[in-house]
């Protein structure tokens, strides 16, 4: 018996030993190599925490411009889901119907806050009643509407225990497909949460994941827009825009047109439009050299707006339309917001970070009205940022970073009321069927009607 049994334990070792020196199948070298990517990952993770700008913008609008004409905005439009980052391949957000913000009716802290001092949050999205987001672990909840957790998935191993994960997600074709900030795209059932396919790219994505047409699109940190197959996560076929010294601490922004126009930004301050079959650059044009005067190390952006045949983008210093065909630019405007500006009947509306609620004029980016709308805070509490806005039924919900919830009438630019909705808010606020939904800093889901 004791034979047999140290057979079994001399057998058993010389596997082990032949598996550890395995060169042939690259299984042991590749968990090695993954370590060590993902050490370094984290290195750099922990840096950016701590990294210091060494230029500081001096551009900081803080006017404010009395409203002198009447504000027409068109009737609120229902909703029934939110499939992707600013709801569509456009970031067209216009004016959402929403019922109201009386009541709360789900309030619940779902997944972990792991790290915390990371401050970027992804919206959640809204489907078949259910809401889907990601904490910063890498857990995808998908919950209903009052709270009950229907399923979670999380596809990372121990290997990845000790790094932030920023998730971007769209839902195509009953799949959600997701990027994130590790190198991982993959597809997972929406309603069941199981994982169809995966890729590990090793370099991690800086942009919010878009799907148009059977194809994913995504751009990483190096600068390279990548298209995959929503079928296998296979390439189909990949841009590489120059590199930059220039660092981007928030993500690139990705747009679609319906005729499969693509438009991205780089944090190279390029910003190029691609024919989305093929992967040809129509034009290429650099939207941060009119703010070289103004830039910082960080190259900070909002979303691209497509709309008609104009596009809508906002840097750290200014705001700019240029036009979808050739990239020739119609106007230039000193105001910037990180969020997507919203264009509605002829105006455009954003929200500054330092809580300047401006509308101007789309065709030439005249400024008509300009209102500090942290003013309604008490003092000790202004200093702080806008994080995120929404609009909903003609008034602008904007939410701040230590969890206000601040109301504005879009018609005149005036507060109307504000309420403290929780802890620390870095994500877009969403309306879906007439709901108002934020997704709180500590992983606590809001929902208003």
């Amino acid at each position: 018996m004791n034979n047999k049994l140290n057979l079994i334990i001399f057998a058993l070792l010389f596997f082990l030993s032949s598996c550890s020196f395995d060169s042939k199948t690259g299984i042991w070298d590749s968990d090695i190599k993954e370590k060590k990517r993902i050490a370094e990952l984290q290195k750099k993770q922990i840096e950016s925490v701590t990294i210091k700008k060494i230029f500081s913008s001096e551009n900081t609008f803080s006017d404010e411009v009395k409203l002198n004409k009447q504000i027409i905005i068109s009737p609120p439009k229902k909703n029934n889901s939110w499939l992707t980052s600013y709801q569509n391949n456009e970031n067209l957000l216009g004016n959402i119907y929403l019922s109201g913000v009386d009541n709360i009716f789900v309030k619940k802290k779902i997944g972990r806050d792991k790290f915390s001092f990371f401050k970027s949050k992804i919206s959640p999205l809204v489907y078949n009643n259910n809401i889907i987001f990601a904490d910063d672990n890498g857990t995808i909840f998908n919950v209903s509407k009052l709270g009950k957790i229907n399923w979670k998935q999380n596809i990372y191993t121990k290997i990845h225990k000790k790094i932030y994960r920023n998730l971007s997600m769209s839902i195509f074709d009953n799949k959600i497909y997701v990027g994130d900030n590790v190198g991982f795209v993959y597809a997972i059932e929406v309603n069941t949460g199981n994982l169809v396919w995966v890729k590990n790219h090793g370099i991690p994505f800086k942009s919010k994941i878009k799907v148009f047409e059977n194809k994913i699109f995504l751009t990483n940190q190096d600068n390279r827009l990548l298209c995959f197959n929503t079928k296998d996560g296979s390439i189909v076929w990949d841009l590489r825009s120059i590199s930059s010294f220039i660092k981007t601490q928030n993500l690139l922004s990705l747009a679609i047109s319906p005729n499969g126009d693509v438009i991205s930004s780089f944090s190279s301050g390029d910003l190029v439009k691609i024919n989305s079959k093929n992967g040809n650059v129509l034009w290429s044009l650099n939207a941060l050299q009119s703010t070289l005067k103004h830039a910082t190390d960080f190259f900070k952006s909002s979303e691209v707006v497509i709309r008609n045949n104009s596009i809508f983008f906002s840097t750290q210093s200014s705001i700019f339309s240029f036009n979808l065909d050739n990239g020739f630019i119609n106007w230039e405007q000193n105001v910037s917001s990180i969020s997507a500006p919203i264009i509605n009947s002829g105006n455009v509306f954003l929200v500054t970070e330092n809580g300047y609620f401006v509308i101007l004029n789309s065709s030439n980016g005249k400024i008509i009205s300009s209102t500090n709308i942290l003013n309604i805070l008490k003092k000790k509490r202004r200093l702080t940022n806008i994080s995120g806005f929404i609009m909903g039924s003609g008034k602008i919900y904007a939410v701040t970073s230590n969890g206000y919830l601040i109301i504005c009438s879009a018609k005149s630019g005036k507060v109307e009321s504000y309420k403290k909705v929780g802890n620390q808010i870095y994500s877009n606020p969403i309306i879906s069927d007439g709901k108002l939904y934020i997704y709180t800093d500590n992983s606590k889901i809001l929902g208003f009607n």
